[in-house]
């Protein structure tokens, strides 16, 4: 199995930031440690054309020059350095490069990303370009996949790819996240699950089946991106779910073994994970590598889409 990094691209913040930048490199070295069967490889750079299958030109133009304004950057929540426009671009490129790698095994990972809170002419909640936007439109225009489903389950929804693919057919988005978490004015996705504060393992394992099922039985894609948020973890400092590192290893494994049993290729981000211990995120990030690349061993469809 492929995994793609871009952590190595630091983003510098200022000390004290709340968001956890050493993650990635942790969980690259976790990765490397426990995992030795996983293949590296270097996030490549999205260009302003493919950046543009999801984002307005003038919002690329604006992140890439520096010129958007006081609100705007204080929306994203990173101060604006090059370091952070190399690093969204590569995010980007690590998911777009996930994509390509899982109709040859399967199964790939991008070591960050899942930055879905970017919409198509700003950005917010720590995300500068929709990773996940960004590659589901790009595998269709490579003739890929014809339809694409992102599940996200990342505890916050996904607002900014909602709004970038509300009127797009052909991309189904899914998201199961906290009712009172934010983002507080939600958008609308093609299925939304709302679960309240403190809901545990049982509760959104159910949640989630159900949710696979009516996804499947509306839409057959060619395609699944998802989204492996850390932070409905009971660790987490900003998720307010109470799920369990065994109900987290469940979760994967039901989204998994919902592809596998259509034998759809599965590109997966890490999406958000705000641990009270860093440490219980990058450990619940590892364990979605893990489950993961035992499902790698299944052929991922090769065909161009017609």
């Amino acid at each position: 199995m492929k995994a793609f990094y871009s952590d190595h691209f630091v983003l510098p913040l200022p000390p004290g930031h709340r968001f956890p930048m050493q993650k990635y490199r942790l969980l690259r070295e976790g990765v490397a440690a426990v995992l030795p069967h996983v293949g590296f490889e270097e996030a490549p750079y999205t260009t302003d054309g493919v950046l543009a299958l999801a984002h307005h030109p003038s919002y690329i133009e604006r992140v890439s020059q520096g010129l958007l304004s006081d609100k705007e950057q204080r929306a994203i929540g990173f101060p604006w350095t090059p370091q952070m426009v190399e690093r969204s671009r590569r995010s980007a490129g690590a998911t777009i490069s996930a994509c390509r790698a899982a109709f040859d095994s399967g199964v790939a990972v991008n070591l960050a990303g899942g930055t879905h809170h970017a919409y198509s002419d700003h950005g917010e909640g720590f995300c500068i370009f929709n990773d996940a936007a960004i590659a589901a439109r790009l595998m269709q225009a490579e003739r890929r996949a014809r339809r694409v489903a992102i599940i996200d389950l990342d505890v916050h929804q996904g607002n900014g790819t909602a709004s970038i693919l509300a009127r797009d057919d052909s991309v189904f988005t899914f998201s199961i996240h906290g009712r009172n978490n934010y983002p507080f004015a939600k958008e609308v996705s093609d299925l939304d699950i709302a679960l309240p504060d403190g809901v545990g393992d049982e509760e959104y394992l159910a949640s989630l089946g159900e949710g696979i099922d009516t996804l499947f039985s509306r839409f057959a894609p060619d395609l699944l991106i998802y989204l492996a948020g850390a932070d409905p973890h009971e660790g987490d400092r900003l998720g307010k779910m109470k799920l369990t590192m065994a109900g987290l290893a469940a979760r994967d494994r039901m989204v998994l073994d919902s592809a596998r049993e259509r034998r759809l290729p599965v590109a997966i981000a890490m999406a958000g994970g705000y641990g009270k211990n860093i440490q219980d995120t990058v450990a619940v990030h590892l364990q979605t590598i893990a489950i993961a690349s035992a499902y790698a061993e299944f052929t991922g469809h090769q065909q161009t889409a017609q």
